[in-house]
């Protein structure tokens, strides 16, 4: 089944950008349209179906929200997703009650644009490994859901969620004030989690056991690592005051233990532990532990037999100071009064031949 995205904007080399920014993904279901303003994108919607509308919020003609609302009466699935230069709170609560995907500021992160839209088009796949298929493996994925679920509602939170390395959603229960923001947030997260494996490896930690807390805003964010390939984020109000703090990471640290345990029954490592890239996934954003140099090895390391046999010829062959010196010594009486041109004769021949009287 193909996929139908159409892009609007009035800037052509947005236009482009996006264009193959989305060719990259080499999907051959998507298909792209694309328009330089509402009227010419309210033409293509008349002309086919619309799974994805990605669009400016200033367009000419009309603003990108009232395109939204018109494109839906002819297609009420599709997905939207804005790109605007605004910052006025105002602009964005109207892109996101009228039920916006997301919203990219300009310039546009275009890796979480690329994940937006694999999620808008139903194309992201989970990548928990692979099991056999059977009652006990729903169990014990729904058994991760049920402890995100329960921890949600024990402690009041508004979201609870557990992401991978790749920034990809596993587990969620609840959702973010502004969920357009959801991607860019969970992005820089994982950016996060990255340092932190690095700082436990430079503080050569056996297993990870750190936590960071964000207060105020429109959540309070607590985010901590389960395993090098996972994390938990809580997101809601109030958690990270000073009456509920103690309490909110108490039990967000329990949650890890459980959370942890459903993961190792799925097969997932919680070991902290360098990784070759030979066996990470190539599309993996977790940090690589950089091999150590081979000076030492190369320092130890026994030369070849011949290699043994020239050096122990040369060290037995080695010339004396006083060697040295009578060689150089022969070779300035043998060339050292030959004239450098052969029509050219030396002082002594000139004496001989009588060309120059004796004594001067």
């Amino acid at each position: 089944m193909g996929h139908n995205v159409l892009l609007v904007d009035d800037h052509r080399d947005i236009l482009r950008l996006l264009h193959s920014t989305l060719d990259t993904l080499k999907n051959k279901e998507i298909k792209i349209l694309e328009a330089p303003s509402g009227e010419e994108a309210l033409l293509e919607s008349g002309r086919h179906p619309v799974d994805l509308l990605i669009t400016d919020y200033m367009l000419p003609g009309m603003s990108g929200v009232e395109l939204m609302h018109k494109v839906r009466a002819r297609h009420p699935e599709v997905k939207v997703v804005f790109i605007t230069g605004m910052t006025e709170r105002k602009m964005r609560e109207e892109m996101l009650n009228g039920g916006a995907l997301a919203i990219f500021d300009k310039p546009v992160p275009l890796a979480d644009f690329l994940d937006v839209v694999e999620r808008g088009l139903g194309l992201v796949q989970t990548i928990f490994p692979p099991e056999k298929k059977g009652e006990q493996v729903e169990e014990r994925h729904s058994r991760v859901s049920d402890l995100l679920a329960n921890f949600r509602q024990d402690i009041k939170a508004e979201a609870v969620f557990l992401l991978n390395d790749r920034g990809l959603v596993q587990a969620r229960t609840g959702k973010l004030h502004d969920s357009s923001m959801e991607v860019s947030l969970i992005s820089t997260l994982m950016a996060i989690h990255s340092a932190s494996l690095k700082v436990a490896r430079h503080n050569h930690q056996e297993t990870i056991d750190s936590y960071h807390v964000f207060s105020g805003g429109d959540h309070d964010l607590l985010f901590i690592p389960v395993t090098p390939l996972y994390g938990l984020l809580v997101a809601g109000t109030g958690l990270a005051s000073e009456d509920r703090i103690i309490e909110t990471i108490s039990g967000l640290l329990a949650l890890r233990t459980e959370v942890e345990k459903s993961l190792k029954s799925m097969g997932v490592t919680g070991e902290l532990k360098a990784v070759s890239e030979k066996e990470r996934p190539a599309s993996s954003s977790a940090p690589t532990v950089v091999a150590k140099p081979q000076t030492d090895k190369l320092a130890r390391a026994v030369p070849a037999p011949e290699m043994e046999a020239l050096l122990k010829d040369a060290s037995a062959k080695k010339a004396k100071a006083a060697d040295a010196d009578d060689f150089w010594t022969q070779a300035a009486e043998k060339h050292g009064s030959k004239p450098a041109s052969p029509e050219v004769i030396s002082l002594e021949e000139a004496r001989k031949l009588g060309i120059i009287p004796d004594g001067n």
